[in-house]
């Protein structure tokens, strides 16, 4: 399976935001731990929504959380 063409800095805020867990981050976002593992690894793309959520979980700009890799 290819990987997808966005990649993020998930984990590196959660440790930064006092080691926030995968599960801590779901609760807020309102998707599961095993949603947010997904995600972190880049094995799968958050939706439009979920993405800007995460972002907002940080207070950091959409661009400082993902990155698109794309053409």
């Amino acid at each position: 399976m290819p990987k997808p063409p966005v990649s993020n800095q998930i984990r590196t805020l959660r440790f930064m935001a006092g080691e926030m867990t995968q599960a801590d981050l779901g609760d807020r976002v309102g998707v599961t731990r095993q949603t947010i593992a997904a995600i972190e690894q880049g094995k799968y793309s958050p939706t439009l929504e979920t993405a800007f959520r995460i972002a907002r979980a940080f207070e950091k700009p959409l661009e400082e959380v993902f990155q698109w890799e794309g053409e």
